[in-house]
């Protein structure tokens, strides 16, 4: 029998039985065709590869995953992630539809088409995340229509703005649910679900969302599973805590590991999905178990039947390794065909542009000077209470603190109040919209950052303790079409442009990763404490993200869904 690979003496991966067994296997036209026993004697190879007693496992599989937070294109994200034995993933390009609507996401999908990683794209379906909020794009129903209908869309992306799903039964949010569930009913639809329990979390799988990737505590984690929803554990879950309740509890058919947001330095030293399992390995999963997390039940979970297991007529994607325990990788096959050698590996192809002209455009501010990070709260003159933003270094989740600062001469003092000032400036040319903010806790304490990849907006977010810094930071950006600006004393400290819409570089991945690791010393060198800084900054224009958060209409107390005023009466304080 003729085939175009056979694979001989590895340790297979059986995913049914979680499971290694020493074994051959034939692969013949991008597919599995035999694991067993037999070998040379019965089949007749194009190649014949010698397993030496190596690990074969799927190749794993990511459902839960934005490019754009990796800041590269498609291209050089499929060409970074091959390299860590991740052969399919599902993307949701909510990024890039806020800033250009329903062409962004077709514009993602088109620059992906030939990526040799499969990628399944999720719609985009809380764009803009919330009504709180100006956004470059869109998304609406007659954009998930187009795109039901034009393109293979594998989900309904993260329904994110779960207080306006609970809230109000006529909402978008709403809205978009009934036509998926009326119009698709056979579409997965995923969820962003944090810190909801009881009632409130039964009405949103009610709603027909049942899955969650953000934040897990134990009750939660548990709370969800009992209810019937689908956990998507990212890194920031992985505590001793949630990690033992995955290990001592039958649960495996219920979870598995997703990436959600990666820095780009992050990929290049510590990897991506494979980082996950190594690291569940570490904290005493069995690794058949960690195996399983990161191939089966995610493809089970996508319905992508074809693949995520290695057994006659699936995908042969599938990766070798020498050492299972250190999870270290030798090569990485996609149908069947060699993509990634550890000891040969191959140089990086660039192309641009890959994107429509008008991408490298969007932003459309003027350049500011320090007087536009003067604050005028048309209050009278005196001591009010304050909303300050507080940022968590264990969480991308802000909370909200009351402190006291003083209007003097029509002017916020914000300088001498001890905290630092946000500000956003609306940036796609449609109102002119900025809001302001104090910000304190592990931020920085000195300096100044600015930057256009702010979620889910990406308008101009700028954070700094002086507003000469302010000024040079975000002048830098605007002039670079977007990107991130680190400045003190008038000097950028580090600097990474993102011309594609402003959240996007063209740039190969090691020259990316190497910038932004800069960017997250030269923020740390300010003061910010933070695992993931550059995560952190971003995530303060979220508007469904707790706690207290800031966007072009001013300040957002997320769990209220609306807009607060920065000041109040000190009567007002605490309460």
């Amino acid at each position: 029998m003729t085939t175009d690979q056979l694979l001989l003496n590895v340790k297979v991966y059986n995913s049914y039985y979680k499971r290694f067994e020493t074994a051959n296997v034939a692969v013949k036209d991008g597919r599995f065709l035999y694991i067993g026993p037999l070998g040379a004697e019965t089949f007749e190879a194009a190649e014949r590869i010698d397993g030496e007693g190596r690990y074969m496992i799927p190749g794993l599989i990511d459902i839960h995953l934005h490019i754009e937070s990796t800041m590269i294109t498609p291209q050089t994200f499929s060409y970074g992630i091959l390299r860590h034995g991740v052969t399919s993933i599902v993307p949701e390009p909510h990024e890039m539809a806020n800033v250009f609507g329903v062409e962004g996401v077709h514009e993602m999908i088109r620059a992906s088409r030939d990526c040799v990683v499969d990628m399944f794209y999720a719609i985009p379906s809380s764009v803009p995340a919330t009504q709180l909020e100006t956004t470059g794009g869109s998304i609406e129903i007659e954009d998930i229509d187009r795109l039901m209908a034009t393109e293979k869309m594998i989900c309904l992306g993260e329904v994110m703005n779960y207080v306006d799903v609970i809230r109000d039964p006529e909402g978008k949010s709403n809205r978009i649910l009934q036509h998926i569930r009326s119009h698709y009913p056979q579409l997965v639809i995923e969820g962003h679900t944090p810190k909801l329990l009881d009632l409130d979390l039964h009405r949103l799988i009610y709603a027909g969302i049942d899955s969650d990737h953000t934040h897990q505590s134990i009750e939660g984690l548990s709370a969800r599973i009992a209810a019937g929803m689908f956990i998507e554990i990212q890194e920031k879950s992985m505590t001793p805590e949630v990690m033992d309740y995955l290990i001592q509890h039958p649960v495996a058919e219920h979870f598995c590991f997703v990436t959600d947001d990666v820095m780009t330095d992050s990929l290049v030293a510590t990897g991506h999905l494979d980082h996950l399992v190594r690291k569940a390995i570490a904290m005493g999963m069995l690794p058949e178990d960690a195996v399983y997390a990161a191939t089966y039940t995610p493809a089970k979970r996508m319905k992508l039947g074809d693949r995520g297991v290695i057994a006659p007529n699936k995908v042969a994607d599938f990766v070798l390794l020498s050492d299972l325990n250190s999870f270290e990788l030798d090569s990485v096959y996609k149908r069947g065909v060699q993509v990634f050698d550890r000891r040969h590996p191959l140089p990086q192809r660039v192309e641009a542009p890959q994107f429509p002209a008008h991408f490298y455009e969007s932003v459309k501010l003027d350049p500011v000077t320090p007087a536009d990070f003067v604050v005028r709260p048309g209050l009278p003159d005196g001591p009010y209470g304050c909303r300050v933003m507080m940022v968590n270094n264990v969480s991308t989740f802000t909370e909200e603190k009351h402190g006291e600062v003083h209007v003097s001469g029509g002017l916020l003092e914000w300088q001498d109040s001890g905290y630092g000032l946000i500000a956003t400036f609306e940036r796609y040319g449609k109102n002119g919209n900025r809001a302001y903010g104090l910000i304190g806790g592990d931020t920085i304490k000195r300096g100044a950052i600015a930057t256009t990849y702010s979620h889910d907006n990406h308008n101009l977010l700028v954070v700094g303790h002086n507003a000469e810094d302010m000024a040079v930071a975000a002048n830098a950006v605007i002039a670079s079409q977007g990107g991130f600006c680190v400045v003190c004393d008038s000097k950028v400290l580090a600097a990474l442009d993102l011309p594609v819409g402003g959240i996007l570089t063209e740039a190969p991945l090691a020259e990316t990763a190497e910038k932004v690791l800069a960017l997250r010393t030269a923020m740390e060198s300010l003061g910010y404490n933070h695992y993931n800084p550059i995560m952190s900054i971003s995530t303060h224009s979220l508007p469904v993200s707790p706690a207290l958060k800031i966007t072009d209409l001013g300040l957002i107390d997320v769990g209220a869904g609306k807009v607060v005023p920065l000041l109040f009466p000190l009567a007002d304080r605490g309460n």
